[in-house]
């Protein structure tokens, strides 16, 4: 299973007139990080960054000047994100701000369905709070401390470390999932194979022929509708 874990920084709070100005994902395949990222800085034409979300990025107007607009990098976006669920921290806001995006330039939302929460997973898990993605690294014991602003590639990094912890830590999945073999994770052509072995030879019995003896005898003191009668047979 192919799983982005991604951050978006914004020029403020309103998603009808505030715009995306910052995009960072991680990718995961089976809850592991694969290495493969992406990260963009978004030019948000006319429209100014806002003091307060200033105070929390630190992303001006004159750094994103130069950057490309949001319907130049779409198709990186759509690509890199292309079959896999869609992974954040409070993802109504996220995801308000993307589709708000896609509609300004005439595609598609998201859909529901793809999208995953982590703040709604951690309120769940941890109903007694607090769950920001500070505390949870507190909780899990993840070094937050370079985390002196928000940032899209470092948050999700951050995330993507929560995320997989809350789902059991990587022990959940040791020796338990599928082989893969084929093209590089994430791509189209990846093809998954599930392998299993057979012994050489059976184990031996550990039950004793006495033990099966008494268990017959057993069965048969039950009479015929035991349904232990169904297993012998």
């Amino acid at each position: 299973m192919r799983e982005i874990v991604f951050d978006t920084e914004t020029t403020g709070l309103e998603f009808k007139n505030d715009r995306v100005i910052e995009i960072g994902g991680i990718e995961l395949f089976n809850h592991f990080p694969t290495g493969r990222s992406f990260h963009v800085y978004i030019n948000p034409g006319d429209r100014r960054v806002h003091p307060d979300a200033l105070a929390v990025h630190g992303i001006t107007d004159d750094f994103l000047k130069d950057k490309p607009t949001f319907d130049q990098i779409i198709d990186e976006l759509v690509e890199f994100f292309d079959g896999a669920r869609w992974v954040a921290h409070n993802a109504t806001f996220d995801m308000t701000f993307i589709n708000a995006e896609f509609a300004r330039i005439g595609r598609e939302a998201v859909p529901g369905e793809l999208v995953v929460d982590t703040l709604a997973l951690a309120r769940r898990k941890h109903p007694m709070g607090p769950n920001s993605l500070d505390a949870l690294c507190r909780r899990y014991g993840i070094d937050n401390s370079h985390r002196t602003k928000h940032g899209a590639l470092l948050d999700s990094e951050l995330l993507a470390e929560v995320y997989i912890e809350m789902l059991g830590g990587r022990q959940a999945t040791f020796g338990l999932m599928p082989v893969q073999e084929g093209r590089e994770r994430g791509s189209e052509e990846t093809e998954v194979i599930e392998v299993s072995y057979e012994r050489p030879r059976p184990l031996p019995p550990r039950i004793s022929a006495a033990e099966m003896q008494g268990h017959a005898g057993l069965v048969a003191r039950l009479g015929q509708k035991a349904i232990w009668g169904k297993y012998g047979a």
